[in-house]
């Protein structure tokens, strides 16, 4: 794809974190398209060791989109989501001439790497559950999910009408799934917060919820953080 840019000659391809810097510090190209996860040193490595004596573009190349949720306000970098399209590509080699003529800076690298290093940080979450239904294997998508009750050692899994059974706790699947949409509102029961229509006041201070779907379920006294996220009260004690 990089031959169809008159513009653009390889100089080198490495394999590696060490080699690519090597080849970059005697070849000093104005670009650098810098896979995140390689054996060695990785590209975060690398690129931290550019700070001082490159003084052109690096774009990231990576096959895992948490990367490319990093916020590149600054537009020295770019990355690129692979597999990516000829189109995509030229979009980033169009940012590189943009900024040849004024490289970024040291700062601006050290942010974006930092940033990218927090985001890499950041418990990852599932979005797919691999669950049965019929004898048959089906992924649903997280998102769809409305709530799952536990069954034992099982879980059931509720999602646009259709139930599905995975052999997994609920404890388990708390670990795994986001809190910020999630939530366990009882020992046996984790809800979608996507999904809930309303929270009534129910006796002696207790709650319970109402989902979209029309099922009332009831929200421990126990579960405080449940109780926080779903009426924005905080509970002191029980």
């Amino acid at each position: 794809m990089l031959r169809d840019h008159d513009d653009v000659k390889v100089v080198a391809e490495c394999g590696e974190g060490d080699t690519a810097l090597a080849a970059i510090d005697q070849l000093q190209p104005n670009v650098v398209f810098l896979d995140i996860r390689m054996p060695g040193l990785n590209g975060l490595g690398v690129a931290s060791r550019l700070f001082r004596k490159f003084s052109g573009s690096v774009v990231f190349v990576t096959a895992h989109d948490s990367h490319a949720l990093v916020a590149f306000d600054l537009n020295a970098l770019d990355y690129l989501l692979k597999p990516f399209t000829s189109e995509r590509l030229a979009q980033a080699l169009e940012r590189v001439r943009e900024r040849t003529a004024h490289p970024f800076s040291v700062e601006a690298l050290e942010r974006l790497v930092a940033g990218i290093r927090e985001r890499e940080a950041q418990p990852r979450y599932m979005e797919r559950i691999p669950a049965n239904k019929n004898g048959r294997i089906h992924l649903v998508g997280v998102a769809s999910i409305e709530r799952i009750d536990a069954m034992g050692n099982y879980a059931l899994i509720h999602a646009r009408r259709e139930r599905y059974e995975i052999r997994e706790t609920l404890q388990s699947l708390e670990k795994k799934l986001d809190p910020a949409h999630f939530v366990r509102i009882h020992r046996s029961m984790i809800i979608n917060l996507d999904y809930v229509l309303e929270v009534q006041t129910w006796f002696r201070g207790g709650h319970q919820v109402l989902m979209k779907d029309g099922t009332e379920v009831r929200l421990s006294r126990y579960q405080t953080d449940a109780i926080e996220k779903l009426t924005g009260r905080q509970r002191s004690g029980v």
